[in-house]
């Protein structure tokens, strides 16, 4: 039983990484300094899909996997599993990477066109006397 929460508990931390490399950037508008955050995160994120760097949370859901007596993820990895087939058709994955990249660099210029990393400016603030 501990194995098989363990799986889930990878998933759920593997799709949020996947929802923060989609919406991290526009998170920024608000949280400004939570672009650091995001940069490595995008960096990752796409070094894993276009170059096929190995995630090390599917390697762990492998070994949970293992463990638990389940079979592992397909050599494609966590993608291909969960999401290509399953949300969107496979012959659609060229369109949802080019909608993923867009977001991301949607979020970033909106991000700089905000004002950047730097504190926001802020009217309210009144000099003492």
């Amino acid at each position: 039983m501990g194995s098989r929460l363990l799986v889930d508990v990878i998933v759920v931390a593997h799709l949020a990484f996947i929802g923060y490399l989609v919406a991290g950037g526009f998170l920024a508008w608000r949280w400004r300094r939570t672009i650091w955050l995001h940069i490595p995160v995008v960096a990752w994120g796409f070094a894993s899909v276009i170059v096929g760097v190995e995630c090390p949370l599917t390697h762990l859901e492998n070994r949970a996997r293992q463990a638990a007596g389940m079979a592992g993820l397909p050599p494609t990895g966590f993608i291909d599993h969960y999401l290509t087939g399953v949300i969107y058709p496979e012959s659609t994955l060229a369109v949802v990477r080019m909608l993923v990249a867009a977001c991301v660099i949607g979020s970033w210029c909106g991000f700089v066109a905000r004002g950047g990393a730097r504190p926001a400016h802020r009217s309210d603030r009144t000099l003492a006397p």
